[in-house]
């Protein structure tokens, strides 16, 4: 819809609201998988709908119609399928309408972190394996996907983690943040609103995609002391130059919604900052959108304003349009008949979220038809970015198990010994016997991480079931029985004789119905069973749960076999002592349901490990946080750790020897320009994935300079014994630092190594001494 039709749609329907359906489409209060039962002739509203609606004539937004994981209730059993979630959708809005005097449709919103999480959803995984792609293009087709499944199910909004910057892994919620960085967290974020909306939102105006609602803005990831929703003790600068970026380019890309988080920034919390939601965010960059607010967000404002109606009324003047489960927000009319001038507040966010319903076509008569989603495809993007994601942080030739890999020639791989152990390189036996242990061998729930739909059985495989399938006949894998993997008798019956062993190691987020939930769906409290991840499950220390590092070391003493270790987790574990153990250590994060056979394609060699580090791992729980862009070193300062830093972010092994990489600098055509160009050299014998990384050190400015800074990147492919050059241009603070004179220089390096020689230096005015 163009945008003067937009206009006069909203124009005609703003009109026509009394104040009480005005605020009635400014409130989300319903659960929404309370508004539907399965009757007996099929789908039909609830009580609690029907006095949602007829209180405010209508309906602005239902949150989690489609929702089903533990905190929902929501089943096989008792959810909604894949096939009827178009029937529901059509219900709920047929009555929403024929109640609504302005014949409004409702907004329904969903979450959609790394797929919907819905039953029959296509799960992808994780923002963090997002992040170690460093793709945006193919996770861009990845989102375009997941919009496919979400609007073929009549959903207009989808809620996706998309701002957050995982600055200290202590959060609970690291799984969905794309990594540290702010450049590389902008480009994901870019591509993922193109992907769902379309460039300039072409995708919801063809009825094919639908709107993203990004959070949380802003500044999340810097809750003291990793704890989810405290405060950020961060400066102006440090809110611009890290957490605003991802937000400024989602919004450019023309992001329908923006959720306001939950924690304050210097005090001031975000769902009550008019300088952040309005004077930033509207002012500055001119976001369009609607803003909600996060999950009960308002009533915790209670305790700062001291009373419900005046909660409302702040948030409500910062700027947010839409509530999510408050009871404050559903005060507006009172607000209202107290202070009249909060009315004209009232109008313009409700103009905000009927600008967005038209936007979709939902105040047209005349919408697009529903597309039909391509449930294949979603398949293989969900498993091409699980494969993409993958990190090796080490090997030392053990991978790939290329003696196992499908058309392998057999007894040509090699089987190495043990880090230390004596012997040779012995030939791999005709039949090898793959032992694969750990408390994730079995696990299906340990690869999907948080927010995420119950599988149905026999939808997907465990590490173990994967390696079967992969190898065939080729090899005998055994594992022991799953949940006794750290019984000594059995671990060694399984080890002995086995010639690689392979261990599944990390955590999960993974809920159950036993788990204890707060009001917001976040585990309460120490009420988590079993997940070690996820949010409301932040933890002081960052070393591998259940005394994994010690099965590691137990391994190590039990068998002289090549040892592997894959890890599967939700955030950056310490893990010196399983690199220290393990003949090769892979980094998988949570990859998905399709994420299994990724994996073992990466063990055998059948598919490269090309993913990179998009955060750093730090060698001890002890010296967080330490993040490669801090502004001083944190090796050498502890007496007691020294070495911080295990692996810096950008850190990813190949199973080919490293490219050879020179850079070489140019002024650019405008002043403060630089055009650099990266040429990348293999000496391999096919095709490898690269990603080109350049950082730079920028000096001579007011403030401190930050001892790296991503400033460019790209993936390419460099050709089996060729050279590919890869050219960029710096623009603006991006090349010399702010305020700087002509004595300042920029430091350029093409590697994620914290130490070495810059590439190359480049100075504002060459003369300059």
């Amino acid at each position: 819809m163009k945008q003067e039709a937009v206009e006069v749609h909203v124009d005609a329907r703003l009109a026509r609201l009394s104040l009480r359906e005005k605020v009635g489409q400014l409130n989300q209060r319903l659960y929404g998988w309370q508004a539907v039962r399965r009757g007996r002739h099929g789908w039909e509203p609830t009580e609690e709908l029907l006095a949602e609606i007829e209180r405010w004539h209508g309906l602005g937004a239902i949150y989690g119609l489609f929702r089903a994981d533990a905190w929902s209730g929501r089943t096989w059993r008792t959810g909604i399928p894949f096939e009827e979630r178009g029937e529901v959708a059509a219900l709920v809005t047929d009555i929403v309408v024929r109640a609504s005097g302005a014949g409004i449709p409702p907004l329904i919103v969903e979450e959609a972190p790394h797929g919907h999480q819905a039953l029959g959803a296509t799960g992808f995984p994780v923002a963090l394996n997002a992040g170690s792609t460093w793709d945006p293009e193919l996770y861009a087709e990845c989102s375009r996907a997941v919009a496919a499944e979400l609007r073929a199910g009549g959903v207009h909004l989808a809620l996706v983690s998309a701002l957050d910057l995982l600055r200290d892994p202590r959060w609970g919620r690291a799984e969905e943040c794309y990594g540290e960085d702010p450049l590389l967290a902008a480009e994901m974020c870019r591509a993922l609103v193109t992907g769902m909306q379309g460039v300039g939102r072409s995708r919801l105006r063809d009825g094919s995609g639908v709107g993203v609602v990004l959070k949380h803005f802003a500044a999340q990831g810097e809750g003291l002391g990793g704890r989810n929703g405290h405060s950020a003790t961060i400066g102006a600068r440090d809110l611009a130059e890290l957490h605003l970026p991802a937000a400024r380019a989602g919004v450019a890309a023309g992001a329908l919604g923006v959720m306001a988080a939950y924690n304050d920034i210097d005090g001031v919390p975000c769902c009550a900052d008019p300088g952040l939601l309005t004077d930033l965010l509207r002012g500055e960059w001119g976001f369009d959108g609607l803003v909600m607010a996060d999950g009960k967000a308002i009533d915790r404002l209670v305790e700062l304003t001291g009373s419900p109606v005046l909660a409302a009324v702040a948030a409500l003047e910062a700027g947010v349009d839409l509530s999510l489960w408050d009871e404050s927000f559903t005060l507006l009319e009172d607000a209202v008949e107290r202070w009249p001038a909060v009315g004209a507040a009232v109008d313009t966010a409700t103009r905000r979220v009927l600008r967005v319903k038209a936007e979709l076509g939902l105040l047209d008569a005349t919408a697009p038809p529903t597309p039909r989603a391509d449930r294949r495809e979603s398949i293989r993007l969900s498993r091409a970015l699980a494969a993409r994601s993958l990190v090796l942080l080490t090997n030392d030739g053990t991978l790939p198990l290329t003696a196992l890999a499908p058309d392998a020639p057999g007894g040509s791989a090699a089987v190495r010994p043990a880090p230390g152990a004596s012997g040779t390189v012995r030939p791999a036996p005709a039949h090898p016997r793959v032992a694969v242990v750990g408390p994730n061998a079995h696990s299906i729930t340990a690869l999907l991480g948080d927010y995420v739909p119950p599988l149905a059985d026999g939808a997907t495989g465990s590490l173990v079931d994967a390696l079967r399938d992969a190898v065939g006949d080729r090899a005998t894998v055994v594992a022991p029985p799953a949940g006794t993997y750290d019984d000594p008798a059995v671990l060694a019956q399984v080890v002995h004789g086995a010639d690689v062993v392979i261990v599944a190691l990390g955590g999960t987020s993974h809920r159950s119905a036993a788990d204890a939930f707060a009001d917001n769906g976040a585990i309460s409290g120490d009420g988590a069973r079993e997940a070690t991840c996820g949010e409301g499950v932040d933890l002081a220390s960052i070393d591998l749960p259940g005394g994994q590092d010690d099965l590691v070391a137990r391994l190590r003493s039990l068998t002289s076999a090549p040892l592997v270790s894959v890890v599967v987790a939700g955030r950056p574990h310490v893990l010196t002592g399983v690199c220290r153990d393990s003949n090769a250590a892979l980094l998988a994060w949570y990859p998905g349901p399709h994420g299994a056979a990724a994996v073992a394609d990466a063990l055998l060699g059948v598919a490269d490990p090309s993913g990179c580090l998009p955060v750093t791992l730090a060698a001890s729980a002890a010296v967080l946080p330490v993040r490669y862009n801090d502004r001083q070193v944190a090796d050498g300062v502890y007496r007691d750790e020294p070495t911080a830093v295990l692996f810096s972010f950008g850190h990813g092994l190949g199973y080919h020897a490293p490219p050879t990489q020179t850079l070489a600098v140019r002024p650019g055509p405008a002043p403060g320009e630089i055009e650099i160009a990266v040429t990348v050299s293999s000496r391999n014998d096919r095709d490898v994935a690269h990603t080109v990384q350049v950082y730079a050190q920028r000096r001579g400015g007011v403030t401190w300079p930050r001892r790296r800074e991503l400033v460019a990147f790209r993936r390419t492919i460099v050709p089996a014994h060729g050279a590919v050059t890869e050219s960029f241009r710096l623009t603006g603070s991006a090349a010399f630092a702010e305020g700087a004179g002509s004595g300042a220089e920029t430091l350029l390096f093409t590697s994620a190594a914290p130490t070495g020689r810059p590439a190359q230096i480049v100075r504002r005015d060459p003369d300059a001494r």
